[in-house]
Formats: structure tokens, C-alpha cells, sequence
């Protein structure tokens, strides 16, 4: 079986670095078509995999865009799907990984005569897409052959909005549990460049967005003992500079200077959250999946996650890690107090974590649950 796999983005975010996984199998009959370059090409390249940048223009269509915005786009599209549709029949079938994917690949996949298939990564709701974004987003999604939901909570959210329940399933992402295993000296190496040593360090790994919450964190930290400190490790996307302005205005007005580093933008993520006492995710709307969750997981930390959405399938509050109120920072605090004080029960909890994802998330399991259902599908199409 042959798949032209389609994503709309050059960075690697969650959804490209699932794609990773579920490509390399079928990395000698397959292509991954890029609606922009970036960094996300450097990766898929190598790991071996066969990309193509399809277009030298960014589709200026956001998560709140207005229908008239989207028509304005419409123009941007043509060459685009034109070389989209002449590869397609080359393909046995179209996998679409992005919202905007979806939609060049449901036109290209009428044009071409072939399957449509969509990996959604997203929870369709008001506090993530405009409803106009929404509408288009289920209605075309409907005419695909098969949703793949990286969540129940965005398989709920999808049905809510209107999406056919019958073509839909849950899978959830997959990792690689020998990524997460990180020697004990280079750990320490870590500390000493973060220039963390006896401190007790608290990591948040995202892009820095109003959503994700990095604030809220910084308003815990002030409110925890001296020796807990902080690193934000991820940049601002999508125009977000202002609420990263904000952010360092908050740490200055809160005396937290020498409590918090911004790190930017890293690829050495296990190393990093290896080198943490504790894993926080703070998300105010609900998270379709939580891949940093798992990670921190993998990596043998105690994590703490924002109970809403995907997070609250990932983590079993006092089993495998903590759950706390969305945009509560005092209850935040209370809990990294708790982890701090409570060190040896917290370990227990995150050595429990570790054994148990590496099962519940197996890359190898994840990407046979995939392979079924396209193979199903190809089967389908084929009769």
C-alpha cells in the first residue's frame, strides 16, 4: 500500500512528530507532501522518510478565521491542490495530518479518485476554532473514509460537532520508550548547565501560547517554597510574541528573575525533562491528547496535568501522576509543594508512570492498531 501522507506545517509540533512514527513503516511507499518548510522536512529526512515540500506559500488561514477569510484563501490553494491531485494518483490513498491538509486532501482526494483519511489531532471546540473553521472541519472530515482520533475526548468533541461516528476510531499516540531512557551522568551535566544544581526543578514543555499557561505556572511558582525554579522550554508561534512579552513582564513584577530560564525552542526534550524533578502542563482548554504528559511519563518523572480533555484518559490522579483544576494556580502550588515535600511517595508514582506507558503507548502496538485499519480500508476500497 502506498500513502501520500499531507501535513500543513514546517515546525514539528505533536501532530508531526506522531506523523513521524506512523510514517516510518512505510517509508519505502510513501511520501510526505509539506505545505511549508522548516525544520519538520530536516526530521522526516532524517529518519528517512520521503518528503516534498508541495508549496513555497503559507496558507494564511488560522484556527479563528472567519468564512471570509477562508474564501480569501482560496486563491493561495490552486497550485497547491494542482500538484497535490498530480501526486495523489501515484498513491493508493491520501493521509491527511493536519486540519488544513484535510482539506486540500479532501479535494484532492475526489480529483484523484482516492481514499481519504484523517488524523485528527484536535478537540473541535469553541475555545480552539472558530465556528466557521469548525463547520468546514466536520463537514468535510465526513466525507472521509476513515477519522482517526488521537483521543475519546476528540472523538467526542468530533461527533458533538456533527462528525460521523460510524468512520471514526480512537488511537492514541505512540512512542518509543528507549527515546526516554537518558544515562544518569548526563542528567547531571544537564543540571549543571541549567545551572539548577540543589534546586528543585519544575519543567513546562510547549509552545508558548495564552493556552498553554505558562502563566499560570509562574503565578504557582511564587506562591511555592524558595528552592523550587522553573524552565519554559518551547517559543511563541502564530504571532503569540505578545503574550511572551507578558510573560517576562510577569516574572519581573512577581521577583521570580532568578527562578525562571526560558530555554526556546529544543530537540533534546528527554534530556531536558530528565533533568527536571517534576513535569507541569497547564493547558486552560482542554488538550486533545497531551504528548508531553506521556513523555514526562517515559522519562520517569512526576507529572502534573491540567484536568480536562485528553489528560484526564492519560493520568490517574495519586497512580501515575497529579491532576489539578485548569487555570488554578494555587491549587498548582499545593501540589508541587506536595511533590516536593512527599519526594519518596512522588518517586513511587512516577516509577508506576513509567512502567505503564511504556506498555500503553508502545510505538510498535500504536503503529499496528494504524496499520490495521488502513489495511481494512484498502481492502474495503478495493472490492
Amino acid at each position: 500500500m502506498k500513502i501520500l501522507f499531507l501535513d500543513q506545517s514546517g515546525k514539528p509540533g505533536g501532530a508531526e512528530l506522531c506523523l513521524i512514527d506512523i510514517a516510518k513503516p512505510y517509508r519505502d511507499n510513501c511520501l510526505v507532501g509539506l505545505f511549508a518548510d522548516g525544520d519538520f522536512r530536516t526530521l522526516l529526512e532524517k529518519n528517512h522518510i520521503p518528503v516534498q515540500v508541495l508549496s513555497t506559500k503559507s496558507i494564511q488561514v488560522r484556527k479563528e478565521s472567519s468564512f471570509a477569510q477562508g474564501l480569501a484563501s482560496l486563491g493561495q490553494l490552486l497550485p497547491l491542490l494542482a500538484k497535490v491531485v498530480q501526486t495523489a494518483r501515484k498513491y493508493d490513498l491520501i493521509y491527511a495530518n493536519t486540519q488544513k491538509a484535510l482539506v486540500v486532501g479532501a479535494i484532492a482526494s475526489f480529483l484523484s479518485d482516492r481514499p481519504l483519511v484523517y488524523h485528527l489531532h484536535d478537540i473541535l471546540s469553541p475555545e480552539h476554532f472558530s465556528q466557521t473553521n469548525r463547520r468546514i472541519a466536520v463537514t468535510v472530515a465526513n466525507r472521509a473514509s476513515l477519522v482517526i482520533a488521537n483521543s475519546q475526548a476528540s472523538k467526542t468533541a468530533f461527533i458533538e460537532a456533527g462528525g460521523r461516528a460510524n468512520i471514526t476510531a480512537v488511537v492514541y499516540n505512540g512512542f518509543d520508550s528507549k527515546n526516554y531512557q537518558i544515562d544518569e551522568s548526563m542528567i547531571h551535566q544537564t543540571r549543571q548547565e541549567l545551572g539548577q544544581e540543589g534546586k528543585f526543578l519544575v519543567g513546562h514543555f510547549s509552545r508558548l501560547a495564552p493556552w498553554k499557561g505558562q502563566h499560570i505556572l509562574i503565578e504557582a511558582l511564587r506562591q511555592c517554597p524558595q528552592e523550587v525554579t522553573a524552565v519554559l522550554v518551547g517559543d511563541a508561534l502564530f504571532g503569540e510574541q505578545e503574550y511572551v512579552q507578558k510573560l517576562h513582564q510577569q516574572i519581573v513584577t512577581l521577583g521570580l528573575e532568578n527562578r525562571v530560564k526560558f530555554l526556546g525552542f529544543r530537540s533534546d526534550i528527554p534530556q531536558l525533562m530528565s533533568a527536571c524533578d517534576l513535569i507541569v502542563h497547564t493547558s486552560t482548554a482542554a488538550e486533545p491528547f497531551g504528548r508531553v504528559i506521556v513523555e514526562a511519563m517515559l522519562c520517569g518523572k512526576p507529572v502534573i496535568a491540567a484536568k480536562a480533555g485528553g489528560a484526564v484518559e492519560l493520568v490517574e490522579h495519586g497512580v501515575n501522576g497529579f491532576l489539578v483544576t485548569p487555570g488554578e494556580s494555587q491549587e498548582l502550588a499545593q501540589v508541587i509543594s506536595t511533590c516536593l515535600q512527599e519526594s519518596s511517595k512522588t518517586a513511587k508514582i512516577a516509577s508506576h508512570a513509567r512502567t505503564t506507558a511504556s506498555q500503553r503507548f508502545d510505538v510498535t502496538n500504536i503503529n499496528q492498531q494504524i496499520a490495521e485499519l488502513l489495511a481494512k480500508l484498502h481492502q474495503r476500497v478495493r472490492q
